[in-house]
Parts: C-alpha cells; sequence; structure tokens
C-alpha cells in the first residue's frame, strides 16, 4: 500500500534505539526523510547510518527535551534541513519504582514523558498550522486506562499524554494537522528480552525464548496473541497516522496490545 510519505520531513523523538529506531527506519523505508534523535549523538548517528545505507534519509537531532534548552538544540537541529511535517514523541523513561517513588520521583518523570512532547509540540506545531498539514503522534500505552498498583508515576504520565493528544486535537480542528495516540502493549526490544531472560530461571519459564516469552506473557501481562509485540508492529500503525490515508483520523488512540486492554477504551 502506497502511504504518500515521500518527501515528508518527520522528526521521531527518542529514536537512537529501540522501539523509536524502529519507527524511524519504518517512516525512512516509506521515503519520508527523518530525523533521529536521542541525548547520545554517537548511539542517534548509528541509526541514522542505518537507514541512510538501506537507501533512506536520516539526519540527527541531539538534545535533553527535559530541558528548554536541549528542546531548542534539538528542534533547530531537526528544522536546519527543512520543516517537519511529522513529529512522533516517543522520548521517555520508565524507572522502576512503585508507591515508594518520591515527589521528586513524580517530578521528574513527568518532566521527561510529558513535557519534552509538550516543548516540541511548541517548537514544531506553528510551522504545520501554516502549512495547512502535519501530524503529531504520541507514544502511550494501555497501561494509562487500565494501570496496574506498580509504576504509578509512570502510569500516570501515560494518562497525560492520551489526554494532550485529544485536546491538541480539538485544538487543530480544521488545520489540517492530526493528533493521535499509538498505544503500544508489551514490546520485545533488547532490554525487555534481556530483562526476561534474566528472570526466567528463578521463574520457571523454560530455556528457550519462545518457552521464556510465552510462559512470561502468560503470567506477567496476558493477552489473546500470547506473545510480545514486535517493533515493526508499533511502527505500522504510527506510519498509519502519519499518512495523508489518515486525513479523517484524528483525537484517537490506536492500540497495539494484542488484546492486553479488554473493554472498549
Amino acid at each position: 500500500m502506497e502511504l504518500h510519505l515521500a518527501g515528508r520531513r518527520a522528526l521521531v523523538t527518542g529514536s537512537s534505539s529501540g522501539l523509536g529506531a524502529a519507527i524511524a527506519t519504518a517512516l525512512a523505508a516509506e521515503g519520508a526523510e527523518v530525523v533521529v534523535h536521542g541525548r547520545d549523538a554517537a548511539r542517534a548517528e548509528a541509526v541514522a547510518a542505518t537507514i541512510r545505507a538501506a537507501g533512506g534519509s536520516a539526519d540527527v537531532a541531539v538534545g535533553d527535551l527535559a530541558t528548554d534548552d536541549g528542546a531548542d538544540a534539538t528542534a533547530a537541529a531537526a528544522l536546519a534541513g527543512g520543516p517537519i511535517d511529522v513529529l512522533v514523541n516517543n522520548a521517555g523513561s520508565y524507572p522502576h519504582r512503585g508507591w515508594e517513588a518520591t515527589a521528586e520521583d513524580w517530578r521528574r518523570t513527568y518532566e521527561v514523558n510529558v513535557v519534552s512532547g509538550v516543548r516540541m509540540i511548541q517548537r514544531l506545531l506553528p510551522g504545520m498550522r501554516e502549512r495547512g498539514w502535519g501530524r503529531v503522534v504520541q507514544i502511550g500505552g494501555g497501561l494509562a486506562l487500565q494501570p496496574g498498583a506498580d509504576l504509578p508515576h509512570y502510569t500516570a504520565t501515560l494518562a497525560a499524554r492520551h489526554n494532550l493528544a485529544v485536546s491538541l486535537a480539538r485544538e487543530l480542528a480544521g488545520t489540517g494537522v492530526t493528533s493521535n495516540t499509538v498505544a503500544p502493549g508489551a514490546i520485545l526490544v533488547d532490554s525487555v528480552q534481556r530483562l526476561l531472560t534474566d528472570l526466567a530461571p528463578a521463574r520457571g519459564w523454560g530455556e528457550t525464548w519462545a518457552e521464556i516469552e510465552r510462559n512470561a506473557i502468560a503470567e506477567l501481562v496476558p493477552n489473546d496473541a500470547g506473545r510480545l509485540g514486535r517493533p515493526d508492529e508499533i511502527a505500522a500503525a504510527v506510519l498509519y497516522l502519519c499518512s495523508p490515508l489518515a486525513d479523517y483520523v484524528t483525537g484517537t488512540t490506536l492500540r497495539v496490545d494484542g488484546g492486553t486492554i479488554r473493554g472498549v477504551h
């Protein structure tokens, strides 16, 4: 299917590894000019080099989006190559804390996971509005809708991401710019595979990765697919929302979680 993304310029925050790298790579494969972002220049450049080696177009922007200066530097680097048509707010962190998390833990997590995205919206959205076309996609998560007892500071920031995407969609009514959220379930990135493999012996999940994945999912995050999602599956949802095929889709949440979240959210 032709997604009509050729010539569009996209910034994917937090794309120097993991899910963000998969999204940036997929956008580039569809012909978009991608800006790979991270706080580590070498890691961001490595992703960009891989994209270029595959025939895609990729620039690099480096900056800590939890600060105004870092957001300014990132926006300037992204815009140096041309206007940004697509902003994917993927950057974030999920520090492992329960309800013992301090007020400072909550503040910092909100700064990194929510305010960072707002900074980029404020810097890049005006140009989209002026041109009459653009895409803003938040990477959220099912825990925004059905949180557990753990990671309360993180799941609260996911809910904020979902909420601000809808508010932004209302603000953008009639402008040609859309705002949506993709909500992944548990996704197989390198760090997750390492974590589950390390836990497997004590939990009795088996020895092969197929056994570990199946048993870990059944115990930790049951879903109808019986497995972890793959980064490319999340990237495919982002691609759709970024394309002109989704002109009629705004203010929505697209769940890609194997049926983890129950109900009609």
